[in-house]
Parts: C-alpha cells; structure tokens; sequence
C-alpha cells in the first residue's frame, strides 16, 4: 500500500479513535437512560487498567538498557501524561458534555507552548504569543457561552484545562528528558507502571464488589475497557508509528480532528451544540495553527 495512504488511514483512525474517547467515558459512566453506573475513578482506574495490561507482554523488552534515572521520568509521564488527565477527564464528564470536553482538549498544544516557557526555558516568539493569546480568547468565549448552565457546570470545565496542562507539561518533559527512548518504549513502561494503582482505586471505590455479571456493568465496562485499549494503549502507538512515517507536523495536525468528533458524537448523543460553540472552536483552533506554524527565523527569547 502506497506510503501516503498509510499515513492518511493513520490520521483518520487517530481522529476518530482519540474523538471517540470522550463518549466512551460516558458510556462507562452511565446507561442508556443516563442513569449512572460506573463511578469516574472507576471508569478512568478501569481505563489506565486495561491499557497497562494490553502493554504487559512489551515489558520486558521495553525495560532493556534503561537506566534508573530515565526509568523515575518515564514513569511519572505516565502519570503526568495518563494517569492524572484520565481522572480529570472523567470527573469532568459527569457534569459537562463531551462535545465541549472533545473542545476544550484542542487547549494542548497551547499548554505546550506556555508549559515549555515558563517551567524549561524554551524559547518562544510573538508569533507562538499571539497563538496562544487566540486560543485563550477562543476558551474564554467558549466558557462564556457556557456560564449560565446550572450545577456547577462551568467549574467542572477546569478539570479539562488543568488535564491538558499536564499534558503540555508532559510533552516537554519527555522531549527534554525523553528524547533519546522511543514513545512505544515509554508508553509500555508508563502505562504498566499504572496497574498497580489503578487496581488500589477499584479495590477501594468497591468495583469488584458491584454486580458486575448485569447488564449495566458489564457494558460500562466494556466502554471503559475500550477506553484503554483503543483510547490509550492502541492510539499511542498508531500515532508513533504516524510520526515516523508523515513527520510529527503532520502527526500533530490530529490536534485539529479530534474536537470534530468529539461534537459529531456528542450531537448523537443527545447533547446542544449552538453555532457559537463551533466557532469558539474555531477560534481555538486558529490560535494552535498560529502558535505551531513553522517560522522562518530563529525564535527569540521574549523577556
């Protein structure tokens, strides 16, 4: 199969795989009548789970020739980058729609940048500023617009902000700290590092106590068990094997996609997506193309 079809598949799988992750989470949180089932610690705990386990057989090989210092990073990225935004993400969705968290996701390469400049020193330049500025004014309006929702609504949003600070903190602690292991080597690593605790939160939260052979259960787990397969373990390495093929400007333009789904899904699901939201969406959006277009100078420190 030509070299550039690969690549293309690749993409639409990670759009739709990563997009989808959003209304998995509600599947595993609640039935079909939007009863509640799982808890969020026990869908996000279920999801770092199945994805440590599916990386299991990797471990021993993964593990070769890698040093006790770059063993302490690789595992708090699965912490920073997995563990942490994947309880963030489920909190959140027990109050907010998918669709809006599928949007609120697009904040990350944003928190890369800001994340890179004030915790590693990375350059920056008014270019990356003005993109970054666009896509905290497209947040802000997205927010707005969704301020006079009831129940706590708008403050459940800054659990997906504060995931996708993590995220933009982890990307540049594994470039800095990283470059030199390959992203299936940390992904093996990392997410088998989380089975322990993620087995601790289940055996506390009483999961292993529900009724699991009902119908409700079994379903939410299953959801949440794909969550992990497919959402991390699985998405991880198709989108490594996309960065060695396409080139990682191309890999990160699945930044773009994701929300999309994200809203289709969440329009299937019953959820109200006005014409305002999509556009702050835009907006976001336009701030990460701004902030990630390629200079043609060398960046300048900005005091």
């Amino acid at each position: 199969m030509n070299s550039k079809l690969i690549s293309w598949a690749l993409f639409i799988a990670l759009c739709v795989i990563w997009g989808s992750s959003f209304i998995l989470m509600k599947w595993g949180l609640y039935d079909s009548n939007q009863q509640p089932v799982l808890s969020a610690y026990q869908v996000a705990a279920l999801r770092m789970l199945s994805s440590g386990l599916v990386m299991l057989p990797f471990l021993k090989r993964s593990l070769k020739n890698l040093p006790a210092p770059t063993l302490r990073y690789v595992l708090l990225s699965g912490w920073l980058g997995s563990f942490f935004p994947a309880f963030l993400f489920c909190i959140a969705e027990t109050k907010i729609d998918g669709a809006l968290t599928g949007s609120l996701n697009s904040l990350t390469p944003i928190f890369v940048i800001i994340t890179g400049a004030l915790f590693f020193r990375k350059q920056t330049s008014w270019t990356k500023i003005s993109g970054v500025l666009v896509g905290l004014v497209g947040s802000a309006l997205l927010l707005y617009i969704n301020a006079g929702k009831p129940n706590g609504y708008l403050a459940y949003t800054g659990f997906v902000v504060l995931a996708t600070i993590f995220y933009g903190f982890n990307v540049n602690m594994v470039h800095e700290r990283l470059h030199g292991v390959s992203s299936v080597q940390i992904a093996t690593v990392a997410f088998t590092g989380l089975i322990p605790p993620s087995l601790i939160i289940l055996i506390v939260t009483g999961y292993f106590n529900l009724p699991l052979t009902e119908h409700v259960y079994t379903m939410s787990t299953i959801a949440s068990t794909l969550l992990g397969i497919l959402g991390t373990a699985l998405a991880s390495v198709l989108f490594y094997v996309l960065v060695k093929k396409a080139g990682g400007l191309f890999a990160s333009l699945v930044t773009y996609g994701i929300p999309f789904i994200a809203i289709l899904w969440g329009v299937y699901y019953g959820e109200k997506v006005t014409g305002m939201q999509v556009i702050a969406l835009g907006i976001i959006l336009l701030g990460v193309y701004l902030a990630n277009r390629p200079e043609t100078k060398k960046a300048t420190p900005v005091e």
